[in-house]
């Protein structure tokens, strides 16, 4: 098989499935899950990093930097201020410019600040960062993002942690045939045919963490959606066969009644 491997601004990465580290049951199910997942990129919420583990363990302890590329976000932001803070105190923490932006503008959806979004995005754009932002399946802000320089769009496919799946293919389809960064779908994948059906519209990636660890098996739901993301990116890129309203038979009939005798 080719390399197909996703490229966010410098940086190169094998999977085109990115993972996340909230709501596992345990440290340990949550390794096995990354592991399982084939991932190489693991997001993390500074925001919720517990520092009150006995043995002064936090999460960035359970995950292997030499295997996973750490993307920070921004979770629990409900203002540009806020975002702007935590991204820069994340840069300090990890050493990484890479930023995964959410501004949130509805407690009960998570639903987007769009406005904040946008201002955020824009002074973290020119404060150096790789800014990866959150956004609604809106093609217009995503357009307006990419030309404030973020290294890719993340709209949602359906709000975060419902399983719903992609909710507005149409709109992604819109974003992706627009976009001159990746695509991202962010939110709302529930099980592996969401995965799949998503990669099939052609985005150029998947992140997703509720509907891996909210699963009765987060690990093979790991490796469930591990298969997924590759069978939906490889049948994008091979194309699929036409739809049709009638039946074409797939052996044809006509060469051989015309070989038949009178």
């Amino acid at each position: 098989m080719e390399k197909d491997s996703l490229r966010v601004g410098a940086l190169e990465l094998a999977s085109r499935l990115i993972v996340g580290t909230g709501k596992y049951p345990s440290m340990e199910v949550m390794q096995a899950a990354h592991a399982a997942s084939g991932a190489a990129m693991v997001t993390v919420a500074i925001r919720r990093i517990s520092l009150d583990d006995r043995q002064g363990r936090t999460m960035l302890d359970y995950i292997d930097r030499n295997r996973f590329t750490i993307l920070p976000n921004t979770a629990g932001c409900y203002t540009a201020k806020d975002a702007i803070v935590t991204a820069h105190l994340a840069r300090e923490l990890l050493a990484t410019d890479l930023i995964k932006l959410e501004v949130i503008g509805d407690a009960q959806t998570l639903y987007p600040d769009t406005r904040g979004t946008l201002a955020a995005a824009e002074q973290l754009v020119a404060d150096g960062f790789t800014v990866l932002p959150y956004i609604g399946d809106d093609p217009i802000a995503c357009r307006q993002l990419e030309e404030m320089g973020c290294a890719a769009v993340m709209p949602l496919a359906a709000p975060i942690g419902s399983g719903l799946g992609v909710c507005n293919p149409y709109s992604i389809r819109i974003i992706k045939e627009r976009a001159g960064v990746p695509v991202i779908v962010d939110a709302g994948v529930g099980t592996a045919s969401d995965a799949a059906l998503a990669m099939e519209l052609g985005i150029d990636a998947l992140l997703m963490n509720t509907g891996i660890a909210g699963a009765g098996d987060p690990v093979r739901m790991a490796r469930a959606m591990n298969h997924a993301v590759i069978a939906g990116r490889q049948a994008f890129l091979a194309r699929r066969m036409p739809k049709r309203l009638y039946a074409n038979a797939s052996s044809p009939m006509q060469d051989l009644i015309a070989t038949q005798a009178p």
